[in-house]
């Protein structure tokens, strides 16, 4: 729940930002009707929105439309946040599926963040308190799915970066030989995994890469965590990773689609001509 009621006056600029948007050129009647605001209130967030550089007037017939500055909406809006949101509602398809939490991390010097996670939605979730939590790139599946496959030079500054700097794993990088092992034979089953064996850790995960458009680049990495002695290896072999790999697979054409359509809005409001394909949002997930 909100600690507090929303500010309408927000509520309301943000929408005639989308109506504006929705078209080149709007005018009052045309915003009035569209989210049913008084006239004068269209006016005042109007003039509101130009004094703050998001919106001009044309004199020649009195039509608003959004500046360039709207762009810097979203100019945190790609990479890892891009991942995350495309990731969303695959990563929920797959716990609605399975029941087992899945969790999304990015990418965060010398570990990985979770990002996002099912847990809430999971009647089955070994873990709760994984949100915005730093995790392991040696220990972890979701840090193994990023050291292990992204490029070798990147792996090899990373290596140095956990060797000199204070991180989840700090405690086990003077085992250099254990360290490789473990990236090799992550990379030779093609996906990562960690292995619950105490009593104290009754859970395991598999994770995978999420690519960007770009060859290569990992933007995230995503995976399922549940009960080891819940699960036969044969159903995580069959069924989970090669999931988690789908959705791997159909992110990465999420991300391209929101990046194409980012790019397109940005290219319309710099004033240029741009044919607009697909939507920004991902698709239905049926993994």
């Amino acid at each position: 729940m909100n600690s507090y009621l929303p500010v309408n006056s927000v509520l309301r600029s943000l929408e005639v930002l989308k109506i504006l948007n929705r078209q080149r050129v709007s005018s009052v009647d045309h915003i009035h009707r569209v989210s049913g605001l008084p006239k004068p209130t269209v006016v005042r967030l109007l003039e509101t929105l130009i004094e703050a550089g998001y919106v001009s007037k044309r004199e020649s017939d009195k039509g608003y439309r959004v500046t360039s500055q709207v762009a810097a909406l979203s100019c945190g809006f790609h990479g890892a946040p891009l991942a995350v949101e495309a990731g969303r509602p695959w990563a929920q398809e797959l716990t609605r599926v399975h029941k087992w939490p899945v969790a999304i991390a990015v990418p965060n010097g010398n570990a990985v963040m979770v990002c996002d996670t099912t847990c809430g939605e999971s009647p089955m979730a070994p873990y709760h308190a994984l949100i915005y939590k730093r995790m392991g790139l040696v220990t972890t599946a979701l840090g193994r799915a990023y050291l292990a496959f992204c490029p070798p030079e990147e792996r090899r500054l990373t290596m140095q970066l956990l060797k000199n700097s204070a991180h989840p794993d700090s405690e086990i990088m003077e085992l250099s030989d254990m360290v490789d092992h473990v990236i090799r034979v992550t990379q030779k089953m093609r996906f990562a995994e960690r292995i619950g064996v105490k009593a104290s850790e009754p859970s395991s995960s598999v994770a995978v890469p999420i690519y960007g458009h770009d060859e290569g680049k990992i933007l995230a990495t995503i995976g399922m965590t549940y009960y080891t002695r819940a699960v036969r290896r044969e159903d995580v072999l069959k069924r989970y990773v090669p999931q988690l790999k789908a959705a791997s697979a159909a992110i990465t054409e999420s991300i391209k689609r929101m990046s194409h359509a980012l790019d397109a809005e940005k290219a319309e409001w710099s004033g240029d001509v741009v044919v607009k394909n697909g939507e920004a949002a991902p698709v239905a997930a049926s993994v």
